[in-house]
């Protein structure tokens, strides 16, 4: 299994430097990661990075609250597209989804969405402030405005992803959308499981070590 393929290699703290940044590029192009994930501010100078290779630049966007203006995130996303990002993972309004304001929340990443074209859009829905009923129903809506992924959480929260998070994703958007798990996937055998549960892409700042746990599982060390 080419398990790099899954990970999204990220730093998205808030004092990270540029030369965090080019660290962070130059791991995802020595091992083959899918993309780097940064913060919109850092997008161009990892487009810079990587843009020769085949390592993807993914932008967070509303992070790590989700509660500013819909149209703040939408210049957030166009931005950050324009800088170099083919991947935007946006965070939705929880209060407004708790609120059961869905007319809101699905008009939000429906307007992102077509703000980013045919670049993938990933909904983090947080999961740690929700219900499992909130979960289904912020899946739900994220079909309706055609995101391309549903996302556990930023990592930033109460807790990051689950097992049973990511099952309970899995069982409402089926074939229609992809999940990403993301928040505390730190080792190969956490990784594993939450691909054999369906998750098609791992956001984690420890993706040498599961390379490295996978490599030691192989025989290859």
């Amino acid at each position: 299994m080419e398990i790099n393929k899954y990970i999204d290699h990220t730093t998205l703290k808030a004092a990270v430097q540029k030369n965090e940044i080019k660290k962070l590029c130059d791991e995802a192009k020595e091992y083959r990661f899918y993309s780097v994930c940064v913060n919109g501010a850092n997008v161009k100078y990892a487009y810079e990075q990587v843009k020769d290779s085949d390592v993807k630049v993914a932008a967070v966007v509303g992070f790590p609250l989700g509660a500013m203006s819909k149209e703040a995130k939408v210049f957030e996303a166009k931005k950050a597209i324009e800088d170099g990002a083919s991947e935007i993972d946006m965070v939705i309004n929880v209060g407004a989804l708790k609120d059961r304001e869905y007319d809101y929340v699905e008009q939000e990443i429906k307007e992102i969405k077509q703000a980013i074209g045919e670049n993938i859009l990933k909904v983090i829905i947080e999961t740690c402030y929700l219900t499992d009923d909130e979960k289904r129903k912020a899946c739900e809506l994220s079909l309706n405005a055609k995101a391309d992924f549903v996302k556990t959480s930023t990592g930033f929260g109460t807790g990051g992803a689950t097992f049973e998070d990511v099952e309970l994703m899995k069982s409402v958007v089926g074939d229609k959308a992809q999940v990403k798990a993301s928040g505390g996937v730190k080792d190969m055998k956490t990784a594993l499981k939450y691909i054999e549960l369906g998750a098609t892409r791992l956001g984690t700042s420890s993706g040498i070590e599961i390379i490295k746990g996978m490599e030691i599982e192989e025989g290859k060390y």
